[in-house]
């Protein structure tokens, strides 16, 4: 029971950070049909801008000050680059979010260097909040927990109770008729990709001293983020909660079991081949649940897309 209750601490930790990406991507995914590869990247650049901030000021004025600098970079790259190539169609538009995410990680190693980064938790939160069974719960993840949760609520106040947030769900089905109605509707994609990076690079930077900070973090996050806006559904961001949780304690309850897939394929009455034509399926019996977690995410995607295009809660198809 009380490897259940750290499982789901330690997934929930890792689907709100999950949700603090996916968030910002799924909208910007819904309103400018955009599958903007360099996303993770501004995760990655928003955990060295904290880094580089703390050394100097501290880790607090770092997590004010880096996302508000992705986010502007962000904007400055829609307006003056995305939004040139996006009148070509998608294909150019994948291949600029593509070069722009590796352009991303050669500047990261030429500043930074290969090696992790010693970026460190606040000293103010750098002890056990509590402990269950021996293992200690550390404070920081308990901050991590509450600053996702709090961006979540920010979030669904300003998409549902706010002018500009009727404005943002208005433009993601219906861009010309808000055009007409005299709304800056690339003004308005400008912003929400701003605040979309932004949110990413929040991300890094509460990420960045639990996590590590390295030049191929993006890449570790990069694929599940784009897997968690297709499960919960273009548009939504009860949707990306949603799946965003839920592959937190898929990956998280994979990597604490260490069930043999032989049982679990034999609990749903698969026995075991004999056939020597059948030794292909036989290294499946070898596996273990530990080794197939990583595959569960784009399983579920695969699943999802199958029976449910549009997603859990999303309401357009993927």
């Amino acid at each position: 029971m009380e490897l259940v209750l750290i499982n789901l601490l330690d997934g929930l930790v890792m689907g709100l950070l999950l949700f603090m990406l996916s968030s910002g991507l799924t909208l910007i995914f819904s309103m400018m049909g955009v599958l903007n590869f360099a996303h993770a990247s501004f995760y990655m650049i928003g955990a060295y801008f904290g880094y580089q901030i703390s050394q100097y000021v501290g880790f607090w004025p770092g997590l004010i000050v880096a996302p508000i600098l992705v986010g502007v970079a962000g904007a400055l790259i829609e307006r003056f680059g995305l939004r040139r190539v996006h009148q070509y169609g998608h294909v150019p538009e994948l291949i600029f979010t593509f070069g722009l995410a590796l352009l991303i990680e050669e500047v990261v190693q030429f500043f930074w260097g290969k090696s992790q980064m010693a970026y460190e938790e606040p000293e103010i939160l750098n002890f056990a909040m509590f402990s269950i069974a021996g293992n200690s719960f550390p404070a920081y993840k308990v901050f991590m927990i509450f600053i996702s949760i709090g961006i979540f609520l920010v979030l669904l106040y300003i998409l549902t109770r706010t002018r500009i947030g009727m404005i943002i769900q208005a433009a993601l089905s219906y861009p010309a008729t808000v055009q007409n109605l005299g709304h800056n509707v690339p003004l308005v994609f400008m912003g929400v990709f701003g605040v979309g990076t932004g949110l990413a690079g929040l991300a890094g930077v509460i990420a960045g001293p639990s996590l590590g900070t390295f030049p191929g973090m993006a890449f570790l996050l990069g694929s599940i983020v784009f897997v968690t806006i297709v499960v919960g559904g273009l548009g939504s961001l009860w949707g990306a909660l949603l799946a965003s949780l839920l592959i937190g304690w898929v990956l998280t309850f994979a990597a604490s079991y260490n069930v043999e897939f032989a049982d679990i394929l034999m609990a749903i009455g698969i026995e075991q081949p004999d056939d020597v034509y059948d030794s292909v399926f036989q290294d499946l019996w070898t596996l273990t649940l530990p080794q197939i977690g990583p595959i569960l995410p784009y399983l579920l995607m695969v699943l999802i897309l199958i029976f449910r295009p549009q997603g859990l809660l999303g309401k357009r198809e993927t």
